[in-house]
C-alpha cells in the first residue's frame, strides 16, 4: 500500500497536465501490445529453416512440395514465396517483381501505426515540459505573497508540480522511443530475410539447369513419348 499511496501522491503532485500525460501513456500501451501481437505473428517461423526448405525443395525440383511448404503459414515470407512460386514466370526479373508485389502488399501492415510511437512520446515530452513551464509560474508568483508560510506553500507547490510531470513525461516517452526503435528493427530484420528468399528462390527457379518450372511437371521421356506437361490448376479434369 505504501508504494500505492507514493504513486498517487506523485501523480497529485504532477498538476492537471498529468492527465493528459497519462491518456498518451494509455494509447501508446495499447499500441504496443497490438503491435506486438501483430509483429510477433509475422516472425512466427524460423526464417533460416524456411528458406532453406523452400530452396531446396526448388532446387530438386519438388514444387508441389515447394507450395505446399509455403502454404503451410500465413506469414509475410510464407506468401512472398508462395507468389514467387505461383507467378509463373521464368527469368530472374519477372521472380523478383513477383516479390517485389507481395512485399509491398505485406510489410506496411506491419508498420502501421509504428510512427505514433514517435508523435506520442514527443507528445508526453512536451506536456510534461508545458507541466514544468506552469509550475514554475506558479512557483513565481508565489514569491508576491506578502505572507512567508503562504509564499512558502505555493513555491513548494509550484516546484514539485514542474519537476513531476517533467518526470511523467519522460517516463512515458523514453521507453516508448526504445519500443518503437524495437519494432522497427523486427520489420527491417523480416525485410531482410525476405530479400534473401528472394533472391535464393530466384536464382534457383531462373536457372537453366532447372527443367520444370511451377505449374510445369518435369519433362519425362519414355520411348518416342513426348514430354509430358501440366498446366496449374488442371488436377480436376479427370
Amino acid at each position: 500500500m505504501n508504494v500505492l499511496s507514493e504513486v498517487a501522491a506523485f501523480y497529485r503532485e504532477g498538476g492537471l497536465f498529468m492527465h493528459a500525460v497519462l491518456a498518451i501513456g494509455l494509447i501508446v500501451g495499447a499500441i504496443i501490445f497490438e503491435r506486438l501481437f501483430v509483429i510477433s505473428k509475422a516472425m512466427s517461423i524460423n526464417a533460416r529453416t524456411f528458406v532453406e526448405t523452400i530452396v531446396g525443395h526448388a532446387r530438386r525440383g519438388d514444387w508441389n512440395s515447394a507450395r505446399l511448404a509455403a502454404m503451410q503459414y500465413r506469414t509475410p515470407l510464407a506468401r512472398v514465396a508462395q507468389a514467387m512460386l505461383e507467378s509463373g514466370a521464368q527469368d530472374e526479373e519477372g521472380l523478383q517483381r513477383a516479390a517485389d508485389d507481395a512485399t509491398t502488399l505485406q510489410l506496411p501492415d506491419l508498420s502501421k501505426r509504428l510512427s505514433w510511437l514517435g508523435l506520442l512520446a514527443n507528445s508526453a515530452t512536451l506536456i510534461g515540459l508545458l507541466g514544468t513551464i506552469t509550475g514554475l509560474i506558479t512557483a513565481i508568483a508565489g514569491v508576491g505573497e506578502a505572507d512567508a508560510a503562504t509564499r512558502s506553500a505555493r513555491l513548494s507547490a509550484g516546484i514539485s508540480e514542474a519537476l513531476h510531470c517533467t518526470a511523467f513525461g519522460l517516463t512515458v516517452a523514453i521507453p516508448t522511443l526504445i519500443v518503437q526503435g524495437w519494432f522497427i528493427s523486427r520489420v527491417e530484420e523480416l525485410g531482410d530475410q525476405i530479400d534473401q528468399l528472394a533472391i535464393r528462390l530466384g536464382k534457383v527457379m531462373s536457372s537453366p539447369a532447372q527443367s520444370a518450372k511451377p505449374g510445369v511437371l518435369p519433362m519425362q521421356n519414355s520411348g518416342n513419348a513426348a514430354p509430358l506437361r501440366r498446366v496449374a490448376g488442371d488436377a480436376g479434369m479427370r
